[in-house]
């Protein structure tokens, strides 16, 4: 099991393109052995402490493996998409990682 987490941040204005690119992607993480586990939108008086800039989302995923991680990357609905994400996100942060 692998586990990612995805610091999103988005162009000012954007979030309806952004939430149209995330309308056809989320749903598909269930076909490739994955989950949403989480899908935060943290408000401003939400950061306790930290350097980062507060992100628009954060999405923790896991998926079975790897191999079903780089299927769902590579779905053709997805990639018919990536122009919504191109144009809407201005930086992401994705994490690996596992579960001790």
């Amino acid at each position: 099991m692998i586990y990612i987490t995805q610091l999103v941040y988005i162009h000012p204005g954007m979030e309806s393109t952004f939430g149209e690119f995330e309308s056809v992607a989320l749903p598909l993480v269930d076909r490739y052995n994955g989950k949403l586990l989480l899908r935060i939108r943290p408000e401003e008086n939400s950061m306790i402490a930290g350097t980062l800039e507060r992100p628009y989302e954060v999405h923790l995923v896991s998926f079975k493996s790897e191999a079903d991680f780089e299927r769902f990357k590579a779905d053709p609905s997805r990639e018919g998409m990536l122009h919504l994400k191109d144009l809407s996100v201005r930086k992401m942060v994705l994490i690996r990682g596992m579960a001790l």
